[in-house]
């Protein structure tokens, strides 16, 4: 029979071509589509910050890491923790503070992820003074080097840190009161400071309330003993202590009633606005 005209003849391999192209049209109008992936493929960069602290972290508590490899394992997780509320907890604070409520890939917003990080922030903390009260310092005790605590200093102890105080702190020590007159003060990033609560009258005839006290950043914050002193082939005492058993000192005339250590950690993230730069001198203006 012959063919009907205004029709060609396809051949066989002629249908595989046509059917191959509308299958690759088909494919490519799909690939247009936007993928959506679900909020469980993804993990928050905050929080998966704080996990890799966690593993540092770990190898301090590994037993099988040599002992002094540990302490610095330690060290190195709470400086990470330092840079992290510095940076990332910063920026956290910065979108919370501008009113952002929008969800990251994860699903998470703002309020939530610094909720979280806070939690998991604290209990880290705790671990990590546990181990070093707890493992570290008995361990470190065991192979002759030891941190004395200010509650068993012996009386020869008690005058060589005495002394120390009056021949290189108490001269770099400036105290900061704090009263209507005097707001509270800028205090440096990641400076050792003391609140003190006082009670009487200065010099002046003024009444005590509370005062600031910060560590000079030129003296280390462990100070070594000789070994006569120590008891010990390496004795040392913290900064700390020594300020916590002599700040009476800088305030003749008062008493003090309470000592209270603590660290500031400012915002160190750098917001730059593209339409305010201009130029490399405007950019090294804002550095």
């Amino acid at each position: 029979m012959a063919p009907k005209a205004g029709r060609a003849e396809e051949s066989p391999a002629d249908t595989r071509l046509a059917a191959r192209a509308r299958k690759a049209g088909r494919r490519q109008k799909a690939s247009k589509k936007p993928r959506r992936w679900g909020a469980g493929l993804f993990l928050n960069r905050e929080l998966g910050l704080l996990e890799f602290n966690r593993r540092v972290l770990a190898q301090a508590e590994d037993r099988r890491t040599p002992l002094l490899e540990r302490l610095r394992f330690l060290c190195i997780a709470d400086s990470n923790l330092d840079e992290f509320f510095e940076i990332r907890v910063a920026g956290l604070k910065a979108e919370i503070a501008a009113g952002s409520d929008e969800a990251g890939p994860d699903g998470m917003a703002p309020e939530q992820v610094f909720r979280q990080i806070s939690a998991e922030a604290h209990a880290l903390c705790e671990r990590m003074y546990r181990l070093l009260n707890e493992d570290l310092f008995p361990a470190l005790a065991a192979e002759g080097i030891r941190f004395l605590r200010r509650s068993k200093w012996n009386d020869a102890q008690k005058a060589w840190v005495q002394a120390y105080f009056f021949r290189e702190l108490m001269p770099l020590l400036t105290p900061l009161g704090l009263d209507p007159a005097h707001p509270f003060p800028r205090l440096l990033n990641k400076s050792l400071n003391f609140v003190v609560e006082l009670e009487g009258k200065d010099a002046f005839g003024r009444r005590g309330g509370y005062a600031i006290v910060q560590a000079p950043r030129v003296l280390p914050r462990v100070i070594s003993l000789p070994k006569k002193v120590a008891g010990c082939e390496y004795g040392f005492v913290f900064l700390s202590s020594i300020l916590h058993a002599h700040v009476g000192e800088l305030f003749t005339g008062m008493s003090v009633r309470g000592c209270y250590q603590f660290q500031l950690t400012r915002n160190s993230d750098l917001f730059l606005d593209e339409e305010e730069l201009q130029g490399q001198k405007s950019l090294r203006m804002a550095l």
